[in-house]
């Protein structure tokens, strides 16, 4: 069984590293879903310590397999697809798989970034008008840049799926950004959908998929909050 390291309460990205377990109906322990809070963050913080491996995460989500202890969520999900049928096997279809999710990190960065521009260590409330001019920047160039080139991605593919004619652990982690999107930029994002027609297929048909929406439904999927990644504040939403 495989143990996920993460914070509780928010999905974060660990949620990436979730769909990929439930997609291949993997068991695992997640940590944040323990009742005990503290003992949770407590197991956090044994895992951040370093101790128990020669190589020490920087940060989670970290996955424990066997005797390994993986960080990053890229790599996470590079792991996981080789051994679980979720990216080629082939290194040109891997790495391109590794490609894409590398690039949807990149999008994750900018859209935390958004609501959080000055410091991470600082509330919202104390960048409320940096924020203001990030998302709006966001809304406007990155979002159109970012998920334009999935678009095209998925045409040129042709399969309505990003890498091949199967599913990937990319497009499952393409379906978790344009769901936080929706959730985070409601107005911009109704705005947007019609200039991203596969885009907003390939969400649909991840969500359609049997042990995908049987985990959306479930108590283990998190809802979206104001303490996540993806963020709705009214005030930084608009149309493109």
């Amino acid at each position: 069984m495989y143990e996920l390291y993460y914070w509780p309460g928010i999905q974060g990205r660990a949620e990436f590293v979730r769909l990929a377990l439930e997609e291949a109906g993997l068991p695992y322990l997640d940590i944040a879903q323990e009742k005990n809070e503290n003992a949770a963050l407590r197991a956090i913080a044994h895992v951040l310590d370093g101790k128990n491996t020669t190589q020490p995460p920087f940060a989670v989500p970290v996955l424990k397999a066997g005797s390994r202890w993986i960080g990053q969520t890229a790599n996470i999900l590079f792991f996981l697809g080789a051994r679980h049928g979720l990216a080629p096997r082939a290194d040109t279809g891997s790495l391109w798989t590794l490609q894409l999710q590398l690039t949807i990190a990149d999008l994750v960065a900018e859209i935390h970034d958004a609501h959080h521009p000055i410091a991470g260590s600082l509330y919202y409330e104390q960048q409320k008008a940096a924020a203001r001019a990030r998302s709006a920047n966001l809304i406007e160039e990155r979002l159109p840049k970012f998920l334009g080139y999935f678009d095209h991605v998925l045409a040129r593919n042709g399969s309505g799926w990003l890498v091949g004619k199967r599913l990937s652990y990319a497009d499952l982690s393409l379906f978790q950004v344009n769901a936080g999107l929706h959730y985070a930029f409601p107005k911009a994002m109704r705005a947007l959908d019609a200039t991203l027609p596969r885009v907003a297929e390939l969400s649909e048909r991840v969500q359609k998929r049997p042990r995908i929406a049987a985990y959306l439904n479930s108590p283990r999927r998190q809802d979206f909050n104001e303490e996540g990644i993806f963020r709705h504040y009214p005030e930084l939403d608009k149309n493109p």
